[in-house]
């Protein structure tokens, strides 16, 4: 992998992509030969992996919370750490193959490294093979039930990018891939699944339609332009009302997860956070503003805030 590793895009500071922060650590202290694979796997730009790690640590605290603490349970936490940020890389790497011949039209995405030409298509693949390989090694120290679900993932994955081009409804398709590790987190600890991590899971669906929405409001001209679909073109002027009720499907299907799990005073700890979890999504939708792209990019990355509060909620029942 080694064409135009070190080239740099005539849209960015020695290849920077647009929507990367000038702080961000790849572009300020990767080696410039790795820059330009790590902006293909997102590493500049971490709050994607935030979003799909936190739908497993937090139905991985629920199920703790549930039934007990267990040694392994450390490695679980941190092996979706690491699976997270492999995955998400892959999956953006694949993203952007897809999305290549769209990609340079879109003003915020012309900068990344295939339409850049920092990365080539064909590298891009190999690169993506590479990051499923790593996480499939993780995935083999779970348990087989586990494992067959980790596999499973692969499909919502695999065919994500081309929601776009075929419903107005491309959200949603992302909240089932994103939100898979709700599924894993409860699987890897009590070897299978129950009514409260599905619940958990399709709160985490909605959970994404908010926060997606409102990432992609950032393209709404220019996917009107190049012809693709996203629910922001879709509300309009009505995001703010569609928005509420996805936050509030969110957090009800969090509570009720939390209910169906739990009871007492873990319990009561549980809901102190799914109502802060509430909370924080009701201050974003003040706070927005579908006209300004920088304030979307502001409140999708405060997401991963939301996310951390409703996991502090879990993880603190699990202590009483």
């Amino acid at each position: 992998m080694t064409e135009r590793m070190t080239g740099a895009s005539p849209h960015s500071d020695h290849g920077r992509v647009a929507d990367a922060t000038r702080r961000n650590w790849v572009d300020r202290f990767a080696p410039r030969a790795t820059r330009p694979w790590l902006r293909l796997s997102r590493a500049d730009r971490p709050a994607g992996t935030w979003l799909l790690l936190i739908p497993c640590w937090q139905s991985l605290a629920l199920a703790i919370a549930a039934t007990g603490w267990r040694i392994e349970d450390l490695w679980f936490f941190l092996s979706m750490a690491i699976g997270a940020f492999l995955m998400r890389g892959a999956g953006c790497t694949w993203n952007d193959v897809t999305d290549r011949n769209f990609d340079g039209k879109v003003e915020r995405t012309r900068s990344r490294p295939i339409p850049s030409g920092q990365v080539t298509a064909r590298g891009a693949l190999v690169w993506m093979v590479a990051q499923a390989l790593l996480a499939f090694l993780i995935l083999i120290t779970f348990n087989p039930f586990a494992i067959a679900l980790g596999v499973a993932a692969l499909l919502p994955v695999a065919i994500y990018p081309f929601m776009k081009r075929v419903t107005w409804w491309p959200q949603v398709f992302l909240g089932i891939a994103f939100n898979w590790g709700a599924l894993m987190g409860w699987a890897v600890h009590s070897h299978g699944l129950a009514p409260a991590p599905v619940l958990l899971y399709l709160a985490g669906i909605a959970w994404t339609l908010h926060y997606d929405t409102i990432y992609a409001h950032q393209d709404r001209e220019d996917d009107a332009l190049i012809g693709v679909r996203s629910t922001a073109r879709l509300f309009g002027a009505a995001t703010g009302q569609w928005l509420a009720l996805f936050a509030a499907l969110a957090v009800v299907g969090a509570g009720g997860a939390a209910a169906l799990a739990l009871s007492g005073p873990a319990l009561a700890v549980a809901l102190g956070g799914v109502a802060a979890y509430g909370a924080h999504l009701a201050w974003q939708l003040l706070r927005l503003d579908i006209d300004d792209p920088d304030n979307c990019l502001r409140l999708f990355r405060a997401n991963r805030d939301s996310g951390l509060i409703l996991l502090a909620g879990f993880f603190a029942a699990g202590f009483v």
